[in-house]
C-alpha cells in the first residue's frame, strides 16, 4: 500500500487561495442581495432613552433600520445548550451591557450606503459609570459551577503536610491581558429566507451545525430547514466558534425586508461582538524540598466575564496534571465586569495558564539553584496526578532530551546577566507544553464507486489548518487509492453532522470517522460489484472509543528559547526556537509544521506584543484595529526548529492522531519570560513584556 498519511503534501486548497478563487462566507454571489451595518453603542452600562432613526430611514438606498422600538420579537433569543453558546443582543430591549453593543440595524441597497444612513441614527442614554477592569475587583470575585466539564477548584492531599515538608518556597502573581483574535477575514453572514420556514445561511464560522441548531431555535424552525453553508475559513482562533449576534441579526433583517441580506463586521466591531481571551490573574504558590521535590502546589485564577454571561478561562487545569506533587490545590473566580463576554482563544486555559505555572517553576528552579529542565524531569509525573488514570501516552521525556540536545541547552550558564552577544544581553529559557486530547462525535459519508473514485463528505470546517488536504490523505490511504481519485467535500450541514472546528479536535475525530468509513467501503465493494451495483455508499459515526475512560490523554512538548535584549531601548528579540512536540500521528508533516510553528508564532506575539487596551473610565476598547494591536510579522520571528517525536497512540481514537493546533502557543510565553530573566535578571510576570516593563 502507498504511503499517502504522514507525507507533506501541499494543500489540496492552497491554489485557489493563493489564486483569489476561494469563495469566503463574504464572497458568495447571492442574486438580490443588500447589505446591512450595525450601528453600535457608544456607552458601556445603562438604557436606552431615545433613538431618532428618522434621518436615517430617508438617505439615499436605505431599505429599513431596525432597532427595538420596531424589531420583530425573538422569544427564543435566549435558549441555549451548552458552553459554546453566547448570549446575544438582538435588539429586544433598549438595555446596553458594553461599549459598541449593538443597538440598530442599516439594511440598504449599497455597502456604502448602509453605513452613511447608520451614521445619521441618533441616540440619548441614561448611562451608568461602567467597570471595565479587573484592578480592585478582585474581592468580587464568585465561584463558577463548572469549569467547562471540571469542577471549579481541585484539591489531593494536604497542603499544611506539603508546606510543612516544603525547603524552598516561592508565591508570584501572574497577569494575562485581555486579547483579540483578529483572524485576517473577518466575521461576515449572508441569509436567504426561502418563504417563511426555510432559511439558508452563509457564515464565517468554526461551527455550521452550531450556527444552524441557534438560528432554528432563535426563529422557531425545525433545524432540517435551516441549512448552513462555509466552504473556507479565513483564520478564527476561537472566535468563530459561537453563533454571535450579528449572525442573528443578518437573518432577523432578511426576515424584516424579505430579501438575502449580507452583513460584514467592521474590524473595529470585532472588538467587541465576537469575543476575546479575558484578562486574568494567577497567584501560584510551590513548595519543594532541596532536591527539587515539590511538596505543596496551588493555583490560583480571577478572570473576567460578562454581566450577562458567563465564560471561564480554564487556567488552573494544567496545573493539575502537568506534575507529581501530593499536595495541591486549583481554583477558579470570575469576576464581572461591564464588557463583552470573553470566550475561547486558541489553547484557552492552557495558554494563559502554562505562563503561570511555568514561570513560577523557573522561580523554584532559581530558588534552588537548579537546572529547570532538571526541576521539571525531577517531577515528572508519570500517571496523572489529578485522576490517578495512565496516559495513554505520553513522550514528553523524549521532547525534553530532544529540544534540549539540538538547543545546546548544556552550554548554558545559569547566572543571570552571564551571556551577552555583541552588547547585547543574552537568555535562554524553556518551559513545557502541554494540551489535552480530546474526540468529539463525528459523522462522515462515503461514495466508493467501482470506475476506482470516491467522494468522502463530512460536514466540518477547516480554518487553513489542512482539513481539506489531511482528510483526502487519509481516505486515499485507507481505500488504496490515488490521491487524485479521492474528492474530499466539507462546510455544508447537508452533509453528515460534526462538531466545531476546535479543542485540536478535527483531526482525531472527523479523521477517525473517514478511516472507518473508508474501511467498511472498500470492504464492501466487492460484495456490490459482485451484485452487479456500480458503488457502495457508507455512513459511519464514530463515539468515543470505551477504553479512553481509564486514561489521561494529552499531548506534550518542550520549548526553548534564546532572547537578545537591549536594556537601552527595552527592545526584546527572540534569537531562536527549538520546540519538540509528542502529539500522536501527524497526517501530514507540512501542514503540520505549519499549525505548530503558527501556535509558537502567536505565543510570541503573546509574550511580547498582544494585548487589548480598554479605557478605564469608558469601558471601551481602544485599541480597535490592527494599526494599534500589535501582533508579530516576519522581522520578529526566527528560524523556528520543529521536532516531532514519533508517537503511535491506538487508545484516543482510530486514526491515532492527538491534535496540534493549539498546543504550539502553550508553554511559549514562559519560556520567552524564563529567558528575558536569565538575559537581565529581570522578573517580568505581567504579559505582554513590552519595552517599558524591560526598562523599568
Amino acid at each position: 500500500m502507498t504511503k499517502i498519511i504522514g507525507q507533506p503534501l501541499d494543500r489540496i486548497d492552497g491554489k485557489k487561495k493563493v489564486t483569489g478563487s476561494a469563495t469566503y462566507a463574504a464572497d458568495v454571489e447571492v442574486a438580490n442581495v443588500l447589505h446591512a451595518v450595525i450601528v453600535t453603542s457608544t456607552i458601556a452600562k445603562g438604557a436606552i432613552t431615545a433613538l431618532d432613526d428618522a434621518a436615517a430611514k430617508k438617505a439615499p438606498g436605505v431599505v429599513a433600520v431596525l432597532h427595538h422600538g420596531n424589531a420583530p420579537e425573538l422569544p427564543k433569543a435566549e435558549t441555549r445548550d451548552g458552553n459554546q453558546e453566547r448570549v446575544l443582543q438582538v435588539l429586544q430591549d433598549s438595555q446596553v451591557y458594553y461599549s459598541d453593543q449593538p443597538i440598530a440595524v442599516v439594511v440598504a441597497d449599497t455597502l456604502e450606503h448602509a453605513q452613511a444612513a447608520a451614521a445619521l441614527v441618533r441616540t440619548t442614554y441614561r448611562a451608568e459609570a461602567p467597570i471595565g477592569q479587573m484592578k480592585g475587583q478582585l474581592a468580587t470575585g464568585y465561584s463558577p459551577k463548572k469549569v467547562g466539564s471540571e469542577p471549579t477548584e481541585s484539591r489531593r492531599g494536604d497542603l499544611d503536610i506539603g508546606w510543612t515538608l516544603a525547603e524552598k518556597k516561592v508565591s508570584a502573581t501572574y497577569v494575562t491581558p485581555v486579547e483579540h483574535h483578529n483572524p485576517m477575514e473577518p466575521h461576515a453572514t449572508i441569509a436567504v429566507w426561502h418563504g417563511k420556514t426555510d432559511l439558508t445561511i452563509y457564515d464565517a464560522t468554526q461551527g455550521v451545525f452550531g450556527v444552524r441548531s441557534r438560528m432554528a431555535k432563535i426563529f422557531g424552525l425545525e433545524v432540517q430547514n435551516v441549512r448552513v453553508i462555509n466552504a473556507f475559513v479565513g483564520g478564527a482562533f476561537g472566535c468563530k466558534g459561537s453563533a454571535w449576534s450579528h449572525v442573528a441579526l443578518a437573518v432577523l433583517a432578511a426576515k424584516a425586508v424579505d430579501r438575502p441580506v449580507k452583513l460584514v463586521v467592521t474590524r473595529q466591531q470585532m472588538f467587541a461582538f465576537v469575543g476575546h481571551r479575558p484578562e486574568t490573574s494567577q497567584t501560584v504558590q510551590l513548595g519543594a524540598k532541596k532536591d527539587g521535590t515539590l511538596t505543596a502546589l496551588v493555583h490560583d485564577v480571577h478572570a473576567e466575564t460578562s454581566q450577562f454571561d458567563e465564560f471561564v478561562e480554564s487556567s488552573a487545569l494544567v496545573s493539575r496534571m502537568l506534575y507529581d506533587c501530593a499536595n495541591a490545590t486549583t481554583s477558579h473566580k470570575l469576576v464581572r465586569l461591564d464588557i463583552p463576554t470573553p470566550t475561547f482563544m486558541r489553547a484557552p486555559g492552557e495558554s494563559s495558564g502554562t505562563f503561570a505555572i511555568e514561570s513560577a517553576m523557573d522561580e523554584l528552579a532559581v530558588a534552588l539553584e537548579m537546572d529547570p529542565l532538571a526541576l521539571r524531569l525531577k517531577n515528572y509525573a508519570a500517571l496523572d496526578p489529578n485522576s490517578g488514570k495512565p496516559f495513554s501516552s505520553k513522550s514528553l521525556r523524549a521532547c525534553y532530551e530532544q529540544a534540549a540536545a539540538k538547543f545546546g541547552w548544556a552550554k548554558r550558564t545559569p547566572k543571570p546577566r552571564s551571556m551577552t552577544r555583541d552588547g547585547k544581553l543574552v537568555g535562554w529559557g524553556m518551559a513545557t507544553a502541554t494540551y489535552p486530547a480530546n474526540m468529539w462525535p463525528a459523522s462522515c459519508k462515503v461514495e466508493l464507486r467501482a470506475d476506482g473514485t470516491a467522494l468522502v463528505l463530512a460536514g466540518t470546517q477547516d480554518l487553513g489548518t489542512g482539513t481539506y488536504t489531511i482528510m483526502t490523505q487519509i481516505a486515499a490511504e485507507t481505500l488504496g487509492l490515488p490521491l487524485d481519485k479521492v474528492t474530499f467535500d466539507l462546510g455544508d450541514t447537508s452533509f453528515p453532522e460534526t462538531r466545531v472546528s476546535g479543542g485540536s479536535t478535527t483531526a482525531s475525530s472527523v479523521g477517525s470517522a473517514v478511516k472507518v468509513a473508508c474501511e467498511r467501503a472498500k470492504a464492501s465493494l466487492p460484495a456490490a460489484v459482485a451484485a452487479g451495483k456500480d458503488r457502495v455508499i457508507i455512513e459511519h459515526k464514530n463515539e468515543e472509543k470505551p477504553q479512553r475512560k481509564g486514561y489521561a490523554t494529552h499531548s506534550f512538548g518542550a520549548d526553548f528559547v534564546e532572547v537578545e535584549v537591549d536594556e537601552d531601548l527595552g527592545e526584546v528579540r527572540v534569537t531562536r526556537i527549538v520546540a519538540a512536540f509528542a502529539a500522536g500521528k501527524i497526517l501530514n508533516a507540512k501542514t503540520g509544521r505549519s499549525q505548530l510553528i503558527g501556535g509558537l508564532v502567536m505565543g510570541v506575539g503573546m509574550a511580547l506584543e498582544e494585548h487589548t487596551v480598554r479605557d478605564p473610565r469608558t469601558a471601551r476598547a481602544v485599541t480597535r484595529d490592527l494599526t494599534d494591536y500589535h501582533v508579530p510579522v516576519h522581522a520578529d520571528i526566527p528560524d523556528i526548529d520543529i521536532i516531532t517525536v514519533d508517537e503511535e497512540d491506538t487508545v484516543v481514537n482510530d486514526i491515532g492522531a492527538k491534535g496540534i493546533g493549539e498546543i504550539g502557543i502553550t508553554g511559549i510565553t514562559a519560556a520567552i519570560a524564563n529567558a528575558i530573566f536569565h538575559a537581565t535578571g529581570k522578573r517580568i510576570r505581567e504579559l505582554p513584556i513590552t519595552p517599558d516593563k524591560v526598562m523599568a
